[in-house]
């Protein structure tokens, strides 16, 4: 039997994470994020962030989504949060045109080599996963794109979808 890149059983649980970010080719600020659990579990969390940095379009598409306290915390509770939701075991993130995304999430806490022991120091990309499928036409995701959880339930959605299709094109 071949290797099959997306067969990892030392794997506890998939996390799907996707972050909204202000960027400018230097920094990249977050403006918050979501994460969703391979068993439905789903964590939300905003970052003080100035928005007169914002460019009109994240002004348009991400900050009408925002919901505000209690959901805004510095980085450092965040990073404490989500120790808390991710948990002991060894997990896997995936995200959906991820390379920001996975930056941003390692800068929570500090450099990458900072990353809790038993967090990989990669993140695996929904879209490279349907590049290697054929490329095929994805779920629509519908109401709250560009809301950090609503991207992160479609994020597992997609990787549902592209498991599934694996799994009929392995028959």
């Amino acid at each position: 039997m071949l290797w099959d890149p997306f067969d990892h059983p030392e794997v506890k649980v998939r996390h799907f994470l996707d972050f909204e970010f202000i960027e400018d080719g230097r920094t990249i600020d977050p403006i918050s994020l979501g994460i969703v659990s391979e068993d439905n579990r789903e964590f939300y969390a905003e970052f003080p962030f100035e928005p007169t940095k914002a460019n009109d379009w994240v002004k348009k598409n991400v900050i009408p989504h925002l919901q505000g306290p209690p959901y805004v915390k510095p980085a450092r509770m965040v990073k404490d949060d989500i120790l808390r939701f991710i948990g002991p075991e060894k997990p896997e993130f995936w995200t959906y045109y991820g390379s920001y995304d996975w930056v941003a999430f390692c800068q929570i806490f500090g450099r990458m080599i900072d990353l809790p022991k038993h967090f990989p120091m990669y993140i695996r990309d929904i879209k490279q996963m349907a590049d290697d499928l054929g490329n095929p036409k994805l779920p629509e995701q519908g109401k709250g794109e560009h809301h950090a959880l609503a991207d992160a339930r479609w994020n597992l959605q997609a990787w549902r979808f592209l498991q599934d299709l694996k799994a009929t094109k392995a028959r």
